[in-house]
């Protein structure tokens, strides 16, 4: 559903009213002139000022799509609602909600993966995914700032984008492939992340060669 418009509305204004009528008319016609004229006339703005909101074209027109998959996302689960699940539970019910808001424009998404996939687009399209799972991550809590903060968007770039190649070719019901798919993988994250915790204690029990000295040099200490 489209923003409702003030009456002198600004350019950044204009493109988030476009973002979520975007993707029905880019479904038939790809992220390009046609599906940005259709939804300036659905929402009664003039075609030239829309094309000003998007200078950069396609790309501009899936940026603004995916940020107001990420707003959504985030009023379907404010943070006080997260709360009550546990970590992995917050994840995965994110990476699920992104998919359902997404699930209505598939082919949409189909287009706007092929012209992300194009190696002029591969660092555009690097940004794209690291700010969906950073919205995720930080949606979920997670205030890490070493390079745990890294590696957890990575990994979880890496998550949603197999998960969404899945769900782009699942035909069950209610996407029940692409659930099972993405608890398998979050599984193996999960295992990771253990396996990393392990490891970081027993590497704080290892017995340290310069304690070790400093006990010889100053034994009453």
């Amino acid at each position: 559903m489209a923003s409702i418009l003030p009456a002198d509305p600004t350019l950044d204004e204009i493109r988030v009213a476009l973002a979520p009528l975007i993707p029905s008319a880019a479904a038939f016609d790809g992220f390009g002139e046609a599906a940005l004229a259709d939804a300036a006339r659905r929402a009664g703005i003039d075609p030239d000022v829309a094309r000003l909101a998007f200078p950069g074209g396609g790309r501009d027109m899936i940026d603004a799509w995916f940020a107001d998959i990420d707003a959504r996302m985030a009023d379907r689960w404010p943070a006080d609602r997260l709360a009550t699940l546990k970590i992995r539970e917050r994840i995965t019910t994110l990476v699920e909600t992104r998919l359902a808001l997404l699930a209505a424009d598939r082919e949409a998404l189909r287009r706007a993966l092929a012209l992300l996939a194009l190696p002029v687009n591969a660092p555009f399209a690097a940004r794209l995914g690291w700010r969906a799972a950073d919205v995720m991550w930080r949606l979920a809590g997670d205030t890490a700032t070493d390079y745990n903060h890294y590696s957890k968007r990575a990994i979880l770039g890496s998550v949603y984008a197999a998960t969404l190649a899945v769900f782009l070719n699942d035909e069950s019901d209610e996407h029940t492939e692409t659930r099972a798919f993405l608890a398998r993988r979050i599984d193996g994250v999960m295992r990771f992340e253990s396996w990393k915790h392990r490891r970081a204690a027993r590497q704080g029990e290892r017995p340290s060669l310069a304690r070790f000295i400093g006990r010889l040099r100053y034994p009453g200490r």
